[in-house]
């Protein structure tokens, strides 16, 4: 019987630099540095790929944390009876992300934020965390107006 290897399932890059925006998130939620940037940057220096890579990382980085107080808001207005501090960090990093693409990123389908999520909780969480985030994210889909499967002008 022949051996016969799997192909190996590739991560899209946009995928990666996701995974690397919820760490980073998450670092930050931990330990909030003075200098962003600086420390976005040597966040970024650390990972495989060189930092051109992680352009989008950045993007969604800066993006999140510019509207940071907004999009907490928004979770804690749809997670009934959960505080922040019952809320699993890295479920916050993953909700903070997807919020912010859904309600500021036009040029991603709500539905792709919403799936990536979901898949950065399966990647990063317990299997309860998906059922949390898909919950919280339907809700701030249902207020977006435009179409959920296709990116908007």
């Amino acid at each position: 019987m022949e051996n016969e290897e799997k192909p190996v399932k590739r991560s899209s890059q946009r995928r990666e630099n996701r995974k690397c925006a919820v760490q980073f998130l998450y670092q930050w939620e931990l330990n909030k540095p003075e200098q962003v940037n600086d420390a976005l940057r040597v966040f970024l220096e650390t990972q495989e790929q060189p930092r051109d890579y992680y352009a989008f990382t950045e993007e969604l980085v800066h993006g999140t944390l510019e509207h940071i107080k907004a999009i907490d808001a928004e979770i804690l207005a749809r997670a009934a009876n959960w505080t922040f501090e019952r809320i699993a960090k890295v479920d916050l990093s993953i909700l903070r992300l997807a919020i912010f693409e859904l309600l500021h990123r036009r040029d991603i389908p709500p539905v792709v934020s919403i799936n990536e999520a979901i898949e950065l909780g399966k990647v990063f969480s317990n299997l309860d965390s998906k059922r949390f985030i898909n919950g919280i994210l339907d809700q701030v889909k249902n207020q977006i107006d435009r179409p959920m499967r296709e990116a908007a002008d």
